[in-house]
């Protein structure tokens, strides 16, 4: 098999990858605001949900986008950071006991993000000039 071939789709699998990302996470900011997907339970909005629900709203939209990619997945990096530490670390040491995997998992790719950029298919890219090419 010829990985060189492979390797050329990498730029638009990332952006794959991203908008995929970016759409699960808006969906915890629209669940959080106007209860869409319905939980079970609807989320009591206080100062701090409010917060995140709107980080989660904005920054999955421009994540998706692949609009700002870079400094927007920083941000969303640090405050799945911030979430983990302050929401589920605390309750057991262990992510899968915790419910926090899905924190640091989120941490990561938006951590590979703000080094890896938004990939062929992003604002971004069109804005340079390089946008929507695939191989």
């Amino acid at each position: 098999m010829n990985f060189d071939k492979i390797s050329a789709w990498a730029p638009v699998w990332l952006s794959v990858v991203r908008i995929m990302s970016a759409l699960l996470f808006l969906e915890h900011g629209t669940q959080k605001l106007f209860n869409f997907p319905p939980a079970p339970e609807p989320m009591q909005l206080s100062g701090l949900i409010v917060i995140q629900a709107l980080i989660e709203l904005i920054g999955g939209a421009l994540l998706a986008l692949g609009l700002f990619t870079r400094p927007v997945a920083f941000i969303l990096s640090g405050n799945m950071a911030v979430a983990y530490f302050m929401a589920h670390a605390p309750q057991n040491f262990f992510p899968v006991v915790n419910e926090g995997d899905s924190s640091i998992l989120y941490c990561f790719i938006f951590l590979y993000f703000f080094f890896a950029g938004g990939g062929a298919w992003s604002v971004d890219a069109a804005r340079r000039g390089t946008g929507l090419a695939t191989p």
